[in-house]
Order: C-alpha cells, then structure tokens, then sequence
C-alpha cells in the first residue's frame, strides 16, 4: 500500500477487499503470501454479531487450517465426533464421522471466529480498515476507484486498486454500486436462531437435526457451544412470495415446544439473547460473478450450499481461488482473470451446488426424505460415509466431477492433524 504524494492522498494497492468476513479475509491471506499488497474495508467494528449456524463442515475446516487459522483459543470452540439426524417419522439415528487423525466437524460462534480472521489477516500483513463503509466504485481499464467513509478518521477515503473483491455479502454494496445489481433478488433459502443458555439434555453437548415434515427441505438444528451453551434455529425454502418466510415468527414457539425438542434442550435451557433471521443465497453460478477487475466471492457470488444452507466453507473456497485466479492469469490480464475464475469454480463447485439442488428437491417429499435417511442409517458403512459426504468431505457430483477427487480418493485425514 502506498501513498503517491503529499498531494495525493488516495491509497494505492493491488488488491481491495470489500467485506472482512472469511471470504474476505481469506483472500487477503492468500494475497499477502503470494506477494499482492491487501486492504480490507468493512463497515462493522469487531468483534460483531453475525447471523448463522456457527458450524464448521470438513471443507471449511480444511481450509481454516491451511490459512494457518489456529482455533483452540476460541471459547466457544467445539469439537464434533458425531451427529444425530431425526427422520419426519420422529426416528433418530447417530452418524459417526472418522475416528481417524485430524477434525472433520466444529462448532464456534461466528463472532468469534470472525474476529480471529480478521486478527490473522492483519498479522499476514494486510491493512484492515473498520468501521469503513464504501459509497462509490469507478472502474478504468487498469484499475478500480473506490471511495469510502472511514469513521475511524471522520472522512473519505480514496482507494485505487488493480481488483476489487467483493466479499460484501448477501446485500452487496458493490454489487449495488455496479451494473451487476440484481435488486429484486431475496436469497433462496431463509434461516432462523437464537442462542440459548442453561441446556441440560442431550444437545449440550451433541450436534443434532431434525428434519419437521412441515420444515422440508428444510430442517431444524441444535449446535454444541460449550458450557450449556446452543445455536438453535431451523431453515426452509423461501418459495413462492415468501410467504412461508412471514410465517417463521409464529412458527419460531411452536418448534420448541415440540416434544423432543424440548426434551433435547431440556427442562432449564432459556434464551440468551433475541432471536435473529437472515436470507441464504443458494445459487452460484446464476449470478455474476465478476466484472470487470471486480471479483464477487462468497455470499455476493450466492455460493452457500442449497442443500445444507452451509456458506463457511465455501465463502472460504471462492475466497481463496479469486486471489489464485489473478496470481495465475496475471493482474493485469482481467479477461484472463474472470474466464480462470469462473471455469475453476464450474469444475470444484458448480456441479455439486446443481446435484445439492437436485437432493434438495426430492428431500421436499417426506416419503422420499425418510427413505433417503432410512437407507443412509442402514449399516455403519453407510452411517459412516453418508457423514463425510455430508459435511462435504465428499465430493457431491463426483460422478460428474472427477477432479473434485484428491488421488482418485477422500483424503484419509482431516484438518488440523
């Protein structure tokens, strides 16, 4: 980062970071050890509140860990050996995940693991602005423009970078501020939770889901905190009008109340704080995902899983591969840059978003959902293997997607080994 003159105030570097969440900060990481100059503006202070599920799949694991990402320091930090999923017809089974080396599931609370990103994205050596709201983007051929309101400083800052990555979010300012603005788009999916504290039953320390018929696709889960403490929410299909979405306040009481439920949580768990909504996008590939020096990643680029409603992961991949897209086809070359991002995310996520989508669909069929779970719980080999799939140990859309394979097999480790 540099400042040209004494005369010229604008700050100077190759690479803009719009948005310090892990998209964000993954990619200033990934920039700063290939040798590419970093800013991240984001317009939160943190440590903030952060709507989500707070789980941690295989492949968001993997990723956090070859980051240099060291977890153990977070309070809420949670280790999960196993999982326990409820059929519609109220059955339960429990799915282990690899005893072997390394971690295949965690739980932490997005406002810790947040901040210590943004902590590690400083210490890399990139420069992280909060409390930084952008309000302009001007694109030239060799650059992009963009003004921001630096609280910090109480004015505007100039900042002209060679990219910008857009890792704003669901509700992307950048994608507002550009011809790619896609205003009439309201997520594809729509969760709910709330943190409850003084849990007693089962789900203090266990991680479990419930698939309600009335929730299909969706479902509803309880995520181990530590100390009593849950992330406790449920997630279903926008659909039509969003008129289901109108209906989730009301629906919110009634869930807990459900007998086991209530009997997972036990008799003295109580909310900590209110409960929070938010809307999911599910649909990478049918929105723009650059233009231009502009590259949109994570939940601007609608990556989360249509499935499991899990974005960590793959805010953290997509994150990732535009910092490796510009470092391979060259900054300078941003045609180059665009065409190596989007082909490479056709080939490692694309198709599985498409063969989630496609499960998720039957899964709207409670008949078709108990079968599935009936034949996923059948044998300790299904059990077993159905968990590193669905935490996305597997490759979804192997059959179509065969590089998604590492040596022509799942790696026989997780992270942090």
């Amino acid at each position: 980062m540099r400042v040209d003159s004494a005369h010229d105030t604008t700050l100077k570097t190759d690479l803009l970071i719009v948005g310090a969440g892990p998209a964000g900060t993954a990619a200033a990481i990934e920039a700063v050890r290939a040798g590419l100059s970093a800013v991240v503006v984001d317009k939160a202070h943190f440590p903030r509140p952060k709507c989500c599920g707070d789980g941690l799949t295989t492949s968001a694991l993997r990723h956090l860990d070859e980051l240099g990402f060291e977890p153990h320091g977070l309070p809420s930090w949670k280790q999960i050996d196993s999982f326990v999923l409820t059929s519609p017809n109220g059955r339960s089974r429990t799915y282990p995940l690899p005893g072997s080396a390394g971690l295949y599931a965690a739980v932490a609370r997005r406002s810790e693991l947040d901040t210590e990103l943004v902590s590690l994205a400083r210490a890399s050596g990139a420069l992280v602005m909060e409390g930084a709201t952008v309000v302009n983007v001007e694109q030239s051929q060799s650059a992009v423009t963009v003004m921001v309101d630096d609280q910090a400083r109480a004015e505007r800052q100039t900042i002209q970078a060679r990219f910008v990555v857009a890792a704003d979010g669901m509700w992307s300012t950048v994608r507002k501020l550009t011809s790619t603005d896609r205003s009439n788009y309201r997520g594809d999916w729509h969760a709910f939770r709330q943190y409850f504290v003084g849990v007693d039953g089962p789900a203090a320390d266990g991680l479990m889901v419930w698939f309600e018929e009335d929730l299909l696709p969706g479902y509803f889960w309880s995520f181990p905190l530590g100390d009593g403490a849950v992330n406790v929410g449920f997630g279903i299909v926008r659909g039509e009008g969003g008129k289901q979405i109108q209906k989730m306040k009301t629906l919110w009481p009634e869930l807990l109340q459900r007998p086991s439920i209530r009997s997972a949580l036990g008799p003295n768990a109580e909310p900590e704080e209110a409960h929070r909504a938010w809307p999911i996008p599910a649909r990478l590939g049918q929105l723009p995902l650059a233009q231009g020096r502009i590259i949109f990643v994570g939940d601007a680029a609608a990556a989360t899983d249509p499935m499991s409603g899990e974005g960590i992961g793959q805010a953290l991949e997509t994150g990732r591969l535009a910092v490796t897209s510009i470092i391979e086809a060259g900054i300078d070359h941003p045609t180059s840059v665009r065409d190596r991002y989007q082909t490479q995310l056709r080939r490692t996520m694309v198709a599985d978003h498409r063969l989630a989508g496609m499960l998720s669909q039957l899964l709207g069929n409670p008949r078709v959902a108990e079968a599935v779970l009936a034949l996923t719980g059948s044998s300790d080999w299904t059990r077993r293997n159905f968990a590193r799939w669905l935490f996305e140990d597997y490759p979804r859309a192997a059959v179509f997607n065969p590089w998604r394979w590492k040596q022509g097999r799942p790696p026989q480790v997780g992270a942090y080994v």
